[in-house]
């Protein structure tokens, strides 16, 4: 599923390609995807307008279409973007299509249906409306700020940090690095842990999320230290070489290395 850095990748992949260009036609494929508004209705919002900027909070981004309104996508389990120009380069489950006057196109692609699209006139009112969390990525979110997130919480860190009403964007992969890489165990509760692992945890939580989008979100791509190139069966430590253990934990498969994230 797309979590934070997928979604900034998303962002920064409009950016370069779609602002500033005019939309000729919008095809909606499936309208499974559209919330709040029908096909015809988008068409009418859309055509002939063009994309100004975008923002992200969390796992929506947000398009600016001529600065009257927004575009938000989310993206479910499966969703990308695609830009192409020749239709035959056209995605496999593109379910939205965006040409452009340029003779381009722009494909919200979600094999699965799970990502939802909607026209929304104000995008604090739509994160209120959401109840969704501070975004850990934003200028204004602090240490002060996820301590404040955390008061009073008696479950576990990891659906803790999955929650997207106490934080925006962190989703079951990355939660496993961050608890990696900050050595607290996945069942660790919160209400146990000390001040000096809040602070340690809120460090990683910024610099795993910054690490993965200047590796692209690309396993491949990040350092031997992290867990996520070793997140497997059989996989071992990059640290100390202990076999990766798989639990479950809230119903989500979690990894983590018994050793360096002891309970």
């Amino acid at each position: 599923m797309p979590e934070l850095p997928d979604v900034e990748l998303f962002k920064q992949y409009i950016d370069a390609t779609s602002l500033h260009q005019k939309i000729d036609t919008v095809t909606v494929k499936n309208e499974t995807i559209l919330k709040g508004i029908t096909a015809g209705n988008l068409k009418e919002k859309l055509e002939g307008k063009t994309f100004n900027c975008s923002r992200r909070h969390g796992k929506f981004l947000f398009v600016c279409i001529d600065t009257t309104s927004w575009l938000a996508l989310h993206f479910g389990m499966t969703g990308f973007l695609k830009y192409f120009k020749r239709m035959e380069k056209e995605s496999d489950h593109a379910r939205l299509l965006f040409s452009f006057t340029n003779g381009y196109h722009l494909a919200y692609d979600c094999q699965r249906m799970l990502g939802k699209i909607q026209v929304i006139e104000d995008i604090a009112q739509f994160i209120k409306k959401k109840n969704l969390g501070p975004d850990p990525l934003d200028p204004d979110f602090e240490i002060d700020t996820f301590r404040r997130q955390l008061d009073g919480r008696k479950g576990m860190i990891k659906p803790t940090l999955m929650n997207q009403q106490i934080i925006a964007g962190i989703g079951n992969i990355y939660s496993d690095e961050i608890l990696f890489q900050a050595k607290i165990h996945p069942k660790q509760a919160v209400s146990d842990l000390s001040n000096e692992k809040i602070e340690n945890l809120f460090r990683h939580i910024r610099s795993v999320l910054e690490s993965a989008i200047s590796y692209h979100a690309d396993p491949e791509k990040f350092p031997e230290w992290f867990l996520l190139p070793h997140r497997h069966k059989n996989g071992n430590c990059p640290k100390c070489h202990t076999t990766i253990k798989k639990i479950t934990v809230s119903q989500r498969s979690s990894y983590y290395c018994p050793n360096c994230q002891k309970q």
